[in-house]
């Protein structure tokens, strides 16, 4: 199975001189910088992450929600009446495990954090285990 990949033009980050990846495979090696405010290289990380998304919505569905916390992101995916929350951890700590271990889990609405049974899920599955959330009984 081919890996998705989103590609966006090499961007740089100004405020550290820093060049950053320019595509989401690139980050799964990569050590975010740290501090009190969110770093310039997860401001370019969130966008990536959000366009892989969307490029792999299941058939039918929309990105509801997306939201980017301090270095995190979280979301639901709907389907007519049918949610699905997602969300990575904060990224900072064990580089690459946000491509290998992303949260979903079935929710009533796009406010329902709290939602079903935990699952995980990778890059490579995530729109196949999307899928499977949205058509599973509730």
């Amino acid at each position: 199975m081919e890996k998705n990949r989103v590609k966006i033009t090499r961007t740089r980050v100004i405020e550290t001189e820093v060049e950053v990846p320019e595509t989401l495979d690139g980050f799964r090696t990569w050590e975010f910088t740290s501090g009190s405010t969110t770093g310039a290289d997860f401001k370019v990380f969130a966008p990536l992450f959000r366009k892989f998304v969307r490029a792999n919505l299941p058939r039918m569905s929309i990105l509801a929600d997306f939201s980017v916390g301090h270095y995190d992101l979280s979301g639901f995916i709907q389907r007519e009446d049918r949610f699905v929350y997602f969300s990575i951890s904060d990224v900072r700590h064990f580089p690459g495990r946000w491509a290998e271990q992303i949260l979903v889990r079935t929710a009533r609405d796009a406010r329902d954090f709290t939602g079903g049974i935990n699952n995980y899920t990778d890059l490579a599955s995530f729109r196949v285990k999307v899928e499977f959330l949205l058509q599973r009984d509730r």
